[in-house]
């Protein structure tokens, strides 16, 4: 059986490529924080930022763009959001 060719979306590549690089500059921010306790606190909150990311990059490399993939991409958004309203970095 041939493979289904997955569909690309430009537009979505860009967000995805614009979430990596805040994902990368706030992790850099955490790491160069010197307080070991608030550090690990702060990572532990952004690991769900970080996973929701991943999805969102696994999912469009594995399927492409489709049905859920906005959803996927407002889901990473609005815990982005929520990290950046609760922690001051």
């Amino acid at each position: 059986m041939k493979k289904k060719r997955r569909k690309l979306n430009k537009d979505f590549e860009k967000k995805i490529y614009s979430s990596k690089k805040n994902v990368e500059l706030v992790l850099a921010k955490i790491y160069d924080i010197d307080d070991e306790d608030i550090q690990t606190e702060y990572m532990s909150a952004f690991n769900k930022v970080v996973y929701l990311y991943d999805k969102v990059n696994e999912d469009y490399d594995q399927h492409g763009f489709h049905d859920i993939s906005e959803g996927l991409l407002e889901n990473y958004n609005d815990a982005f959001n929520l990290f950046e309203s609760e922690f001051e970095i």
